[in-house]
């Protein structure tokens, strides 16, 4: 890159544009993948498929590729240029976007999906990485709450143009125009984001560790997974995520089969919900996790714990509301509080990683953290579903949320756990110093 390229990222401005920049191709991430559980009805009614069909196509066949395709990329990204690999990726979960409004029947769409869980395998771990190194750690959490706006931002926006264009054109046309948005978008990513130095923001002054070694992939696997603090970490956030996506995968199902919601209702109430609901809770966790680990690092899993436990009661009253209206209204809560865990658990495994294994570890991260969240959340609801379907007929998914309900206070006890083993560690670091 030329010197009239952007400022560093590791300068004021240059962290700011690369964080802006990281942030809108996580939007689209999120966006392309919610598309069709946002289109789910108008998809059902013209390709015939049934509850638990949607449930493997949002869930365990994305989540498959999605999943163990980002180990080989974090560690390719981890020892050549994050940017370039985050770039080629976005190309290429855009033009699979794009493939899905193509499709003439369920095996097509779910081939076309899991190409854009290929793509999307190389978007969020370089991404994790890049942001660490642009900020220092005690504005870390804050960039990465920052940047985890892409979710709710991605699904409200996925929700409003993607219910608009549905409901005046088809739903094939969102499909379309968000692949060719996402095109553009990786040609802006690799024209003005600059690759910042490996662990410059943790030795400041210094570029990045050339001298480090560097372990096999298998090495690398090995060490992280035999830490027990980033194992436990990512089996609570897998935890977390069964519930987040278990209940968005099926949200807008629900509220128009179950609640009465018209799609055009989904566009504008609906997507406020998750865009206002979602994005406050990201926002607000960052800057509160920022000011608790300031004095213990045990903020990082006691916090998201709390957040669980507190969303559990109106997470059920979603379910059981007789109106949509008052159905959207306890779902605020949940909205706010589920997400807490997501930036205090990624802020946590990028500072227990070396600087020269941060790709390869955010990669290890999402591989448990989806394979339980994503690959399994929507598949046991839609499963769910299709089960109590014989007994409880047109309520069969209130019937399944019932039963995503106890995954709450999994999540929160696993965090507990995590914050008994990190208090340990930081017990054991203090007498180490005496």
């Amino acid at each position: 890159m030329s010197d009239t390229s952007p400022p560093e990222p590791g300068s004021s401005a240059g962290a700011r544009v690369t964080l802006a920049m990281l942030c809108f191709v996580y939007v689209l991430n999120f966006l392309d993948r919610q598309l069709v559980s946002i289109l789910a009805k108008p998809i059902q009614d013209s390709l015939g498929i049934t509850d638990g069909q949607l449930g493997m196509l949002t869930g365990l066949y994305f989540a498959m590729f999605y999943c163990f395709i980002a180990i080989p990329v974090g560690w390719l990204a981890d020892r050549t240029s994050r940017v370039k690999v985050l770039a080629m990726a976005c190309a290429l979960w855009s033009g699979a976007t794009a493939a899905c409004g193509m499709v003439g029947g369920y095996g097509q769409l779910v081939v076309a999906r899991m190409l854009v869980g290929v793509g999307e395998a190389g978007g969020v771990p370089p991404s994790y990485a890049i942001i660490s190194d642009s900020f220092p750690r005690e504005r870390r959490t804050t960039a990465m709450a920052i940047f985890n706006l892409g979710p709710p931002l991605g699904s409200a926006l996925g929700v409003a143009f993607g219910a608009s264009l549905a409901s005046a054109f088809s739903w094939r046309i969102p499909f379309y125009v968000i692949g060719v948005v996402g095109v553009v978008t990786a040609l802006a990513v690799h024209l003005i984001v600059r690759e910042p130095g490996r662990g410059q923001m943790d030795d400041p002054g210094a570029s990045a560790r050339k001298d480090a070694p560097t372990a096999g992939l298998i090495a690398t696997i090995a060490q992280f997974f035999g830490n027990p603090l980033l194992t436990l970490a990512s089996l609570a956030s897998g935890a977390g995520n069964f519930i987040t996506y278990g209940l968005l995968n099926f949200a807008t199902l629900f509220l128009m089969r179950e609640k009465g919601m018209r799609l055009a209702d989904v566009a504008l109430w609906y997507a406020l919900v998750v865009g206002v609901g979602m994005s406050a809770g990201i926002y607000a966790s960052g800057r509160i996790v920022d000011r608790f680990a300031a004095r213990s690092k045990t903020a990082y899993a006691t916090i998201p714990a709390i957040s669980l436990v507190l969303a559990l009661p109106f997470f059920l009253a979603f379910a059981w509301a007789p109106t949509w209206q008052l159905s959207l209204l306890f779902l605020l809560v949940p909205m706010f509080l589920n997400s807490f865990f997501l930036s205090a658990t990624v802020t946590f495994v990028q500072g227990e990683a070396p600087p020269e294994r941060r790709v390869i570890s955010g990669a290890l991260l999402l591989l448990v953290m989806n394979l339980i969240g994503l690959g399994f959340g929507p598949t046991y609801v839609g499963m769910a579903s299709d089960h109590f379907h014989a007994v409880d007929g047109a309520h069969a998914l209130r019937s399944a949320y019932f039963a995503l309900a106890p995954m709450y206070l999994v999540g929160a006890a696993l965090f507990l756990f995590l914050a008994r083993l990190i208090r340990r560690k930081e017990r054991l670091h203090e007498e180490s110093r005496r």
